[in-house]
């Protein structure tokens, strides 16, 4: 997607995933793209429907979760676009865990202790954590998130401890809500992670949440007898495509390559991010087929209200 110009325009920023437009200091525009990143690089072909998938997933859990703490998020204009508030981002990712899985499981072979917290003993990949475990992340000068841990945050000032305990309600909250919306559509949410920023003095939810990007889920059909049996778990997140690479050699570290991706693969992708979404909103999934013009006049008619 080319990048566009709106009337009022201060910056403009391109992420990994989304280009993020700000409109007078007050607003961003945030328009997810079609490339995808795995251990923090952006991949070198583009997942047909990806953006538009993340964007509606992100705004159908936004509406749903709006009850517990508020949201940046005002307008959906085109399927791939959101706008909202501009926020004063709190530099940490607050990941949480159900399951022990992912990172968390990598951790828990070599030690017990994650994010200043200890992991129960006895545990197997996947199985459910007694309680949720809050794991914190920062983003380090290099770009790689980093574990964090409660201390370290007030320590470092970028979270006061009343803060700190409000994101911590928030966190849990929102997870809480996720399980309950996942479980009504046969899926575990197994971990996610929330960004929060503050909205003149109130602190806001901001960003994606509950999208395939940010959150990994497994299907509950099964779930036991496959953790009994020592199966792997049946996952619809984008684990699969960070597994494929791995077993491809490339982990993001220097000098690796990033395996060659066919077109087979690329709509195999696609298909899992469709799947993924029609499983999680219950609904079929009709690919948009809006174009750059029409979303770029569909945004800027949304500004125009705002002003």
């Amino acid at each position: 997607m080319n990048q566009f110009k709106f009337p009022a325009q201060t910056a403009f920023y391109s992420g990994k995933v989304r280009d993020v437009y700000t409109i007078n200091n007050k607003y961003l525009v945030m328009v997810a793209s079609n490339r995808i990143s795995a251990f923090d690089v952006i991949l070198p072909k583009e997942i047909p429907y990806k953006g538009q998938v993340l964007n509606q997933i992100a705004a159908y859990m936004l509406s749903k979760t709006k009850d517990i703490c508020p949201n940046w998020l005002i307008d959906v204009p085109a399927p791939s676009v959101s706008i909202g508030h501009l926020c004063t981002p709190f530099k940490i990712e607050m990941v949480v865990r159900g399951n022990l899985v992912g990172h968390a499981w990598r951790t828990y072979q070599t030690g017990r202790t994650l994010c200043g917290q200890t992991m129960p003993d006895g545990l197997k990949e996947n199985d459910f954590f007694p309680t949720p475990l809050i794991t914190p992340s920062t983003k380090a000068a290099a770009g790689h998130d980093e574990d964090i841990s409660e201390t370290e945050i007030i320590n470092a000032g970028l979270a006061t401890a009343e803060e700190w305990q409000i994101l911590k309600r928030y966190t849990l909250g929102l997870f809480e809500r996720g399980k309950e919306l996942a479980a009504a559509r046969g899926l575990i949410l197994a971990d996610t992670k929330y960004e929060f920023g503050k909205l003149g003095n109130e602190i806001v939810l901001m960003d994606e949440i509950h999208t395939p990007d940010s959150s990994r889920y497994f299907i509950a059909d099964g779930f036991e007898e496959r953790q009994s049996s020592g199966e792997r778990q049946l996952q619809l997140s984008k684990e699969f495509v960070r597994e494929w690479l791995m077993s491809n050699g490339f982990m993001g570290k220097e000098g690796q390559a990033v395996p060659e991706m066919l077109e087979d693969w690329i709509n195999t992708i696609s298909g899992r991010y469709i799947e993924l979404y029609e499983q999680l909103i219950g609904e079929k999934f009709i690919p948009s087929s809006v174009s750059e013009q029409e979303t770029f006049s569909k945004v800027l008619a949304s500004l125009e209200k705002m002003a």
